[in-house]
């Protein structure tokens, strides 16, 4: 992102409407994978599966792109490594955290990514987030909060708990670079170059770490050609959308996604209770407050 910034007229253009919805939209994918992941589990360690998922996701990428590879600028090139540095760390905190602590517990300090994005843009960029900003932060925050329910966590920190904060700043930077970078790069190129990226980190921990090949499986083939395909799409729609979205409005937005895997989960026969539907309600009213008036103005 740009740090030349002005302020967007109260009522945003049908340009930034559409891409929000897309936004959205993958929060609902992401929701929605989470079961997949899951079950996916059961043939491949964690970073094997995310190289094999990344990686087969930049082949289709690359078979969607064909020749338009060939035209990858240096400058796509730099963000899209950057980019996927945050991306991968995001994941091998996540799951190394998750090693030692529960995913309730990891569930709560990812979300702190959600107040993360508009304090490290604040302190990188020299740009505070206006009053509706921060209010509409403050109760996405308090939603995925609810979600994660505290109450009946532990409060001990350790090893688990310092990896999986480390990994929310790096979703945060995650979202930050991609409002930094994806204005004037091609958005499917740069996340060509993202997947690939994470594919070969996540490929070397994988070796590092001695974990078995996944086992090809039938069930495994299918799981992990759906959940590439899905991250094919998300990736390049991230870049795109976030061509004209804010950083802070996105992270409003990604902040829905606990909320759809909340429902996946009930239907697939967990239990929403009281202070899970509570924290959907306040992320979703943490996204009309913020609606009319864009919350962060959007860099050239």
């Amino acid at each position: 992102m740009n740090t030349a910034v002005s302020n967007l007229p109260a009522a945003a253009s049908p340009v930034h409407h559409r891409r929000e919805a897309l936004l959205v939209f993958i929060t609902m994918l992401w929701g929605g994978t989470f079961l997949a992941v899951h079950n996916a589990l059961q043939w491949s360690g964690p970073f094997g599966l995310v190289a094999v998922r990344f990686g087969l996701a930049g082949l289709m990428l690359a078979l969607f792109l064909r020749g338009k590879l060939r035209h990858i600028t240096a400058r796509e090139w730099r963000a899209g490594a950057l980019i996927g540095t945050a991306l991968f760390f995001g994941y091998a905190l996540q799951c190394m955290g998750l090693e030692t602590i529960s995913s309730s517990k990891s569930a709560f300090l990812t979300a702190l990514y959600v107040p993360m994005v508009p304090l490290v843009q604040w302190v990188w960029q020299r740009r505070a987030p206006s009053a509706t900003a921060w209010f509409g932060i403050a109760l996405a925050f308090a939603g995925a909060v609810c979600l994660a329910d505290p109450s009946a966590l532990s409060w001990a920190f350790g090893l688990g708990e310092g990896l999986t904060l480390a990994a929310a700043l790096a979703i945060a930077f995650e979202i930050l670079l991609l409002s930094r970078f994806a204005h004037g790069c091609d958005p499917s190129r740069l996340a060509f170059v993202q997947m690939l990226f994470v594919s070969v980190m996540c490929t070397a921990v994988a070796l590092a770490r001695g974990e078995a090949m996944p086992e090809p499986a039938p069930g495994f083939v299918l799981t992990i050609v759906a959940l590439a395909a899905a991250t094919a799409f998300i990736q390049f729609a991230m870049n795109w959308a976030q061509q004209v979205v804010s950083a802070t409005r996105a992270t409003l937005i990604y902040s829905l996604e606990p909320v759809w895997a909340g429902l996946v989960g009930r239907f697939a026969g967990e239990q929403l209770g009281p202070l899970g539907l509570v924290g959907g309600a306040l992320i979703v009213l943490g996204l009309v407050v913020t609606s009319r008036k864009p919350s962060e103005p959007h860099p050239n």
